[in-house]
């Protein structure tokens, strides 16, 4: 096989990349679809006894609202409970801050922050569920599950941050149908959903969660006048405050219990309201406060975990003899119910089942007549999803051609109508189930499926089989050697590295795994430092045995240095893996965070400061290393103190552990830190290649960097040096800068570990680049890819979506953007990889490339390859085969019970590593290449001019 040259390996990775990322396009699309739904709306026939020939009549959709009203009320044979609604929606609120958790009342705390509430509670005049909420606990698929009765898609997570308008059967649908005069204030995304339906509105936007103040006084500031009209039906108050201080301050923040009283008063506020209406004889108005989704103690949600599912269903104006705490409903349920109790008819796609209490005050036939209307709905629902199903007055009718000889014995007897009942219902739920399982996987999606996984897997063979032979060309002088003898030829540190890819891969088929992945990370990394640990001691016995006296001593002394390194690498790696208690299911354990955070606010400010002032230190002591009194150099130091100065500044002064200033000041000085970052940092790298300095002001970092030697005669040829010292510069920017960003964006605890991040980066690049290493390049790359993922959980993250910081994603951000807050909630969530990929372009400048074999007759290309090849590669080969192997998991998994809150959302995660692996890969690649070829164009046009001179 003829020698990879530049232009060659260039296209073939472009070419797997592209692949790669057209086979995980086709797989996302085949394995998430949109979830499919009955069109059309319920009418009339949703008043009678499902037949075969499931056609709809659609009559009713040309009568007037108000004979259509007439009409309904009279098929359905309930009488409305209630004249208007007002729904009520706290979003976040987890039900047990209202109802206590495990059948017990809640905390003392949060019963003194919503006296009246408790006070409806107790006197039987509300009554009060634990209303699960579905994954993914995000508002819009909640409230579309509230409103419709049906459960949405995974992808839904997705839609969430642009909500479409919902073309679902639904209760307000319902409603306008029948002239219902609707109002909304607060959160838009109700706009959204449902344009063009109320009356009157005033919308909020959601995602901005630095305002826990604005956001609810728009929404109670129209309340008053809203409550004395008598021109709406419905009202719904959608309050997002409780939301924004969660994500903020978490569960315990100390404005937790001051907005719950604020939503207290707005309840008693409400309450009183529609008790003198009903005195005055203007009709029974029926409250009812929702939550959409719970929150975790870190105030975040989007998983599955019984915090975020916990939501909230409280009917104030329903009748309660017996209160429980321990009532639980599923949010699904609360369609149905609404729509009977206003004499609507269930709105098709619904799977939610009626509250019974909330019929209590019915006569026994009308509460009969409700529960054969919704279970009429579901038939027709079963029908619609499965074709085939018996339609027949009596179910045990013609039941025998499908059963044994014993269950034609039925007859019509109780007794007997109830066991076939039963025994069909299994044989219908046996028959969906295997019908559900072979249309999905064999006639559906199975060719985008097998495209797409087909097609990550010839990128992953491609991209490996690049990095295998730029091992071949280096490592084995482009030798065919056996494969035997290639493994035997391995080092430990080798096996090992391979080794922990077949450890990932093995892990992910298990969800307990999946969940607490951070483990094997921590493990990874420990067990890697103690093999260098091992190798180093073994090279320091060799110096011992072999080496004369001088030669000991020196040698010695730099072996015991990488010792040194080594413990600062695994004393600082064990703190940061102490730092947050992650995953799933010890999550509630102590950690060194948790006790900061108990011992007070004021702990934190200092650790975060010290932590801020040594990050600050160490970034601008490696710029000043740079031994230049250039003009351009100097403004580039000056840019990043500047920086760091404000960085400081909006720590001490905008910065709280509880809440997040949404001060002018503090967002104009975000974005001023912002456009001095990008400024310096894009200036350094488009400029510094064209004013570095050549021969007599070489510049060079200083002797503590470990310089790589280089010979006169390739100096000649290429510029190394120069080449060398723009990369560490460049290095250096991108790594403070990241470090700055991270010190502003990130969660106040969080700082730490971001300095014992920067710490373990230039730990591990020393040692690698010191001299009597002999690790091979794609090892240390390699093992510097395993730190950023071990990293990722340090900061806190995991794989379920309720980890993501939402709250830092809106520092510097005056209004609502998407992409803006999408951006910078990245950045946030992928600190560590991209720190990792990064620092690869300080890395390549400070590697000892002594060692490699540069041929006579080598071009800029070859130069190129040599410099950037593993570097680019391994991350991408690494990414590519985890990838690969998780997509095959996920297949094999889709009909796990944990398919959609533990292995989906994982899925996410990974193809978000992917873009963040295609973003770093092309930042270090593009840098390198921009660089070279302007200092190799410089250097032509020097040698001209210097002979010219002589």
């Amino acid at each position: 096989m003829p020698p990879l040259t530049c232009t060659k390996l260039s296209l073939i990775t472009i070419t797997g990349v592209i692949i790669q990322i057209i086979g995980l396009s086709l797989f996302v699309f085949g394995f998430f679809p949109v979830k499919p739904t009955l069109s059309g709306t319920s009418g009339l026939e949703s008043f009678h006894m499902p037949v075969c020939d499931i056609v709809g009549n659609q009559s009713d959709t040309t009568l007037p609202s108000d004979h259509l009203r007439s009409l309904y009320q009279e098929l359905s044979g309930i009488p409305p409970s209630f004249d208007r609604l007002i729904l009520m929606v706290i979003d976040g609120l987890p039900a047990e801050f209202v109802l206590g958790k495990n059948g017990k009342p809640p905390s003392k705390q949060f019963k003194e922050a919503m006296p009246y509430t408790q006070s409806l509670l107790a006197g039987g005049l509300a009554i009060g569920y634990h209303a699960k909420a579905a994954p993914p606990t995000v508002t819009m698929p909640r409230l579309k599950a509230m409103v419709s009765g049906a459960i949405g898609g995974f992808l839904d997570v997705a839609f969430n941050f642009n909500t479409q308008a919902m073309l679902d059967d639904n209760l307000l649908g319902q409603f306008f149908r029948i002239g219902w005069k609707m109002v909304m204030l607060g959160d838009e995304t109700w706009l959204k959903l449902f344009p063009g339906l109320f009356k009157r509105h005033d919308g909020v936007s959601s995602f901005y969660v630095k305002d826990t103040v604005q956001v609810d006084q728009n929404v109670s500031r129209h309340l008053g006048d809203e409550l004395s009209r008598d021109d709406w039906n419905l009202l719904i108050l959608h309050y997002l405050g409780l939301d924004h201080v969660g994500h903020i301050g978490g569960r315990g923040s100390v404005l937790m219990a001051p907005k719950l009283k604020e939503m207290d008063e707005v309840v008693k506020l409400i309450h009183s309201s529609t008790t003198q209406s009903q005195r005055n004889g203007q009709g029974q108005t029926l409250l009812m406060m929702v939550s959409d989704h719970g929150m975790t103690e870190n105030g975040n949600h989007g998983g599955s975990s019984y915090e975020e599912t916990d939501s909230l269903a409280l009917f104030i104006g329903l009748r309660n003899h017996v209160f429980d705490y321990s009532s639980v409903i599923h949010q699904v349920d609360i369609a149905p119910t609404l729509a009977l109790l206003f004499g609507l008819p269930i709105p098709k796609n619904n799977v939610g089942v009626l509250i019974k209490e909330a019929f209590d005050s019915l006569k026994e036939d009308q509460h009969l007549r409700a529960l054969e209307l919704n279970s009429w709905q579901l038939l027709r629902l079963l029908q619609a999803q499965l074709s085939g199903l018996p339609c027949r007055n009596f179910p045990c009718d013609s039941f025998s051609d499908h059963q044994s000889a014993d269950t034609s014995e039925c007859d019509h007897k109780t007794e007997n109508m109830l066991c076939c009942l039963y025994m069909e219902a299994e044989a219908l739920y046996s028959s969906w189930k295997s019908k559900r399982g072979s249309e999905w996987v064999f006639y559906k999606p199975v060719k985008l499926l097998a495209i797409g996984l087909a097609t990550m897997f010839i990128s992953c063979v491609i991209l490996s089989s690049l990095v295998f032979c730029r091992v071949r060309e280096i490592y084995l002088g482009g030798r065919q050697q056996p494969l035997n003898d290639i493994m035997n030829g391995w080092s430990l540190d080798e096996t090992f590295i391979l080794g922990v890819i077949l450890i990932l891969v093995t892990s992910m088929g298990s969800s307990s795994m999946v969940e607490e992945e951070h483990y094997i990370w921590y493990f990874v990394i420990s067990t890697f430092y103690l093999l260098l640990l091992r190798k180093t001691a073994q090279s320091l016995s060799a110096v011992g045995a072999q080496s004369s006296l001088l030669m000991q001593e020196g040698q010695s002394g730099e072996g015991y240095f990488r010792m040194c390194f080594i413990f600062l690498l695994l004393i600082s790696g064990r703190i940061l893996r102490g730092w947050h208690q992650g995953g799933v299911n010890w999550i509630s354990l102590p950690d060194i965070s948790k006790c900061l955070e108990q011992a007070g606010s004021h702990y934190v400010k200092s650790l975060q400061l010290i932590s801020a002032l040594l990050v600050i230190s160490i970034g601008v002591f490696s710029l000043f290393s740079i031994e230049s009194k250039g003009k351009f150099f100097q403004i580039v130091r000056l840019s990043f103190l500047i920086s760091g100065l404000l960085v400081l500044l909006h720590i001490t002064r905008y910065q709280d552990y509880t809440f997040l200033s949404t001060n002018y000041g503090a967002t104009l000085l975000a974005q001023i830190v912002y456009a001095i970052l990008g400024v310096a940092t894009i200036g350094t790298v488009v400029a510094l290649p064209w004013l570095i300095p050549f021969s007599t002001f070489r510049i060079c970092p200083s002797e503590n960097t470990f310089s790589p030697p280089f010979f006169l005669s390739i100096q000649e040829k290429f510029p190394l040096v120069e080449l060398r010292d723009s990369l560490y510069l460049i290095g250096s920017a991108y790594i403070l800068c990241w470090c700055l960003l991270q010190l502003l964006l990130q969660q106040p605890i969080n700082s730490t570990p971001i300095l014992l991040l920067l710490v373990q980066i230039l730990t591990s690049m020393l040692y690698f680049t010191s001299y009597g290493t002999h690790h091979r390049e794609w090892i240390e790359i390699a093992a510097l890819y395993y730190l950023g993922m071990a990293g990722h959980f340090a900061l806190g993250n995991s794989n379920t979506l309720a980890t993501i910081d939402v709250a830092g994603a809106f520092i510097g951000i005056s209004s609502h953007s998407t992409l803006l807050s999408g951006i910078l909630m990245f950045i946030i969530t992928y600190a560590s990889p991209m720190f990792i990929l990064l620092s690869l372009v300080m890395y390549i400048s400070m590697k000892n490339v002594a060692h490699l074999v540069i041929p006579e007759k080598a071009d800029a290309g070859d130069f190129l390859m040599m410099m950037l090849g593993f570097p680019c590669l391994v991350p991408l080969v690494l990414n590519s085969i985890l990838l690969t192997a998780y997509t095959v998991v996920l297949l094999l998994m889709r009909n796990h019970l944990f398919v959609w809150s533990v292995f989906s959302p994982k899925y996410l995660y990974v193809c978000a590593t992917t873009l963040c692996t295609y973003i770093g890969v092309f930042i270090v690649a593009a840098t390198g290449i921009y660089t070279h070829l302007v200092l190799a164009m410089r250097k032509r046009k020097q040698v001209p001019n210097s002979n010219n001179t002589r």
